[in-house]
């Protein structure tokens, strides 16, 4: 349903003509940059006659006499500076363009801020129907031009089929390069979700080794310069190799005027020592993509400093290597203009003494003799591959991590390196991860608890940490390793079929909540240790698209229910199923369709009425505290010769006396049992490894048709075959209920499901349920258990 009476309705197939089309372009100016089309075709515009509408009206908001539906083609994001009349520095507040296609034309549009949030949720993004409803004329006066069209209010309708990208824009200079934003000064978007990635045509990737004359340059080893650095003016040239490349650092901030506020470290290093040398603003986005790992570079114009007293330099491959603390190289391109040549390697001399490239790498055997926070590389071919997640960087600001979780296989242990990869800044590799390719990951740290049970060993990245794949390991030095020698004899030895049992996407708790609540209040603040179930739906109203927040509460488990896969019950949350028929579940998937207006504020949560608001994964707990349990072999009175499907139906959901008292007269319910597309796994299948890669990606912040019309996600089987519990959780004070999908991680197809015989067993090492029936026939009778729950808030797929 809408937010409002008396406003059309999207509707996904009356226009459907409007997005197919493809109409010719006819670029002939007109004075202030619009295009001029066929007098038929400009009349039939609908952004046309918006402008003609609002032009004389700035920062005026008009309410529009004709709502026609648009396409979101892109929204792209930016960091808005300050107005001169602010004093007081506020927080970072990015802003987001986006641009319309009306079949004749496009339009880059700005978003009113108070409308961010629909950005946030994922609610407008590209590919959709848009209707604007309200929209004001602004100016940017600092560059000449026309209005800009400001969104006020607009309604976010469903995900069209296709939309056509070859109409032009209205006004020429939103199709100039490289692209800028429409409002303030900045010279550059950034990556939609977060800041670690280069987005945008200012990247170039262009720079090659050339030939170079050593004739009258004079070198200094890193050792004298480090010797006689502070007695000097004029540093003579540094002829050293990349080590190590760090992933990018954006430092913008709305009262800093600096044009391209990026920074990156690079370990470089010659035949007397290693130095980390930092490259600085608009070098980055002329160089960063250029330089990798191994290459040799000519430095000469740069400046030394003192180095950073908390920065904590990678440790050198060869320990005989001097690592050199006391000072960073700096590379800025105005202060000193610098000068940055690639030299060939086949111009590389035995007298120069460079280093060779080394890696760290080991295998999955050895993994479990390596000490806590080592750094090692490894080599394997990728058997899972999970969705792209989020995590805020500070509690209350605006900048996100991003990560995925995957697990590598090296043949040398039947269990896989699992490893938390961050953005590495390497978008390219980062968003094409996908089941059954080889992968390279450098710089990885060990993660491992002896405390926590089951033991908790995993690998994350680092600041340095590179990632190559399949197309990308041509002519890398590490192809010589022995190592990496083994693991392509092992691969070559496997049969298809025992690599192809692969996963992509899908929800992955991990780590695991520690079985003590003790142990999980150690990494916890004080402040933030246990959360009120009165205080739950805001906690998630407050989540972002991707975002994955663990929080803790306490509650009676009340009712449970097991739902197998591709159940038609699967929306029916286990508080409901005891309900008389005619009863509408309140957690039944609507048509999401939205309005929201400039200055309004964000809509209340009321996804217990099927709110169309907000998408949610689920929100999985782990139980670690007080149990009363009683597994009663009698407590399945079937007879023997009754089917495991016919008990299955009557016995996979319990609800406790409790709840019966109390269910009718809460003053809340929460209802987050929903299971959603993208929050189950699905066996990988090469043929559609594209398609898969993309729905488990991040949203992109630019509309690209699809080659061909792309298959539903629902379509691919789940890996999961097992399905997953509805629990339901009563507050202590038995006014407010919540119910919450507890989801198993996929499982293997070699794990007997018979190891697991009751539901605490497997929420507790988020494990699978049986299909059938135990040989016993055993139930869990649970009386009241009054648990402590760490709940993993879902996010907005």
């Amino acid at each position: 349903m809408s937010g409002e009476s008396g406003q059309p309705e999207a509707g996904p197939s009356s226009h459907a003509s409007l997005y197919w089309r493809h109409p010719e372009r006819d670029q002939s100016g007109v004075p202030g940059g619009v295009i001029r089309r066929a007098s038929g075709q400009r009349h039939n515009s609908w952004i046309q006659k918006v402008f003609e509408q609002i032009t004389d009206s700035p920062k005026q908001c008009v309410t529009l006499s004709e709502v026609a539906p648009v396409s979101v083609l892109a929204v792209q994001r930016y960091l808005l500076e300050d107005e001169p009349r602010d004093t007081v520095p506020k927080p970072p507040l990015y802003c987001y363009d986006v641009t319309i296609s009306d079949g004749v034309y496009q339009e880059k549009c700005y978003l009113d801020p108070s409308l961010n949030f629909l950005v946030y949720q994922n609610i407008l993004k590209v590919g959709i129907e848009l209707r604007i409803y309200k929209v004001s004329c602004l100016y940017n006066e600092k560059r000449l031009g026309q209005g800009i069209l400001c969104l006020d209010k607009v309604h976010c309708g469903e995900s069209l089929d296709f939309v056509s990208v070859e109409t032009p824009f209205r006004n020429r200079a939103h199709d100039e390069k490289p692209e800028r934003p429409l409002m303030g000064g900045r010279s550059h978007y950034l990556a939609l979700w977060n800041n670690e990635d280069p987005y945008g045509d200012i990247w170039k990737s262009n720079k090659q080794p050339e030939e170079f004359s050593f004739n009258s340059i004079k070198i200094i080893t890193l050792s004298h310069l480090e010797m006689t650095w502070n007695s000097r003016k004029n540093f003579p040239a540094l002829l050293v190799r990349i080590l190590h490349k760090s992933k990018l650092r954006y430092y913008g901030k709305p009262h800093k005027k600096t044009i391209e506020p990026y920074q990156t470290y690079l370990e470089v290093a010659d035949s007397s020592g290693m130095v980390s040398v930092i490259m600085w603003n608009d070098l980055c986005p002329e160089w960063y993509k250029s330089l990798r790992v191994g290459l040799i570079l000519l430095l000469q114009n740069y400046s030394v400093k003192k180095s950073h007293p908390f920065r904590r330099q990678p440790e050198p491959v060869d320990p005989h290597m001097k690592l050199i603390s006391t000072m960073e190289v700096c590379l800025n391109l105005r202060n000193p203009p610098n000068n940055i040549v690639i030299i060939p390697e086949k111009q590389l001399k035995s007298e120069w003494k460079l280093p060779k490239l080394a890696n760290r790498f080991i295998t999955r055997s050895e993994l479990d003799e390596l000490p806590e926070k080592s750094i090692c590389d490894v080599i394997g071919i990728l058997s899972f591959v999970g969705r792209v997640q989020r995590s805020k960087k500070k509690d209350h600001g605006e900048d996100f991590w991003s990560y995925r979780w995957i697990h590598i296989a090296d043949g040398t242990s039947e269990q896989p390196f699992i490893v938390q990869l961050f953005s590495t800044s390497q978008p390219e590799v980062f968003e094409n991860i996908y089941p059954m390719t080889y992968l390279v990951c450098t710089q990885l740290k060990v993660i491992r608890n002896y405390s926590q049970v089951p033991n908790l060993l995993y690998l994350t990245t680092t600041n340095e940490s590179r990632v190559f794949i399949t197309e990308g390991h041509r002519g890398h030095p590490y192809t010589y390793d022995t190592k990496v020698k083994s693991f392509i004899q092992w691969i070559k030895t496997k049969a298809d079929s025992e690599v192809k049992n692969t996963v992509i996407g899908g929800y992955y708790p991990f780590p695991p909540v520690p079985e003590t609540f003790s142990k999980y209040s150690r990494f916890i603040k004080a402040e933030s240790l246990l959360t009120a179930i009165s205080e739950v739906r805001k906690v998630i109203e407050n989540l972002q698209y991707r975002e994955q927040k663990r929080i803790a509460i306490q509650g009676i488990i009340t009712a449970i229910k097991y739902i197998p896969h591709n159940s038609s019950a699967e929306s029916a949350p286990a508080s409901e199923t005891f309900r008389n028929d005619s009863q509408p579940s309140t957690s039944q998937a609507t048509k999401r369709v939205h309005h929201h207006e400039r200055g309004s504020k964000r809509p209340q949560d009321d996804r217990a009425m099927g709110s169309p608001y907000f998408q949610f994964a689920p929100i999985v707990f782990n139980l670690f505290a007080k149990r009363k349990i009683v597994q009663d072999p009698c407590a399945n009175p079937s007879s023997s010769s009754a089917s495991g499907k016919s008990r299955r139906s009557m016995y996979d959901r319990w609800e406790s006396q409790l709840w019966r008292d109390k269910k009718f007269s809460l003053r809340d319910h929460l209802h987050y049992s929903h299971v959603y597309p993208e929050s189950i796994p699905r066996k990988f299948v090469l043929e559609h490894g594209k398609f898969l890669a993309q729905q488990y990606n991040s949203q992109p912040s630019k509309y690209t048709p699809p080659e061909e019309r792309p298959p539903k996600l629902d379509e691919f089987q789940s890996a999961r075959s097992l399905g997953h519990f509805e629990v339901t959780i009563l507050g202590l004070n038995h006014e407010i209920a919540i119910d919450v999908a507890f989801l198993p991680m996929y499982s293997p197809e070699d794990i007997h499901t018979s190891q697991i015989d009751t539901f605490l067993t497997c929420m507790n090492y988020s494990c699978v349920y049986p299909q059938e029936a135990s040989g016993s026939g055993r139930l869990i009778s649970v009386d009241l258990v009054h648990v402590l729950c760490a709940l993993h808030d879902g996010d907005i797929t």
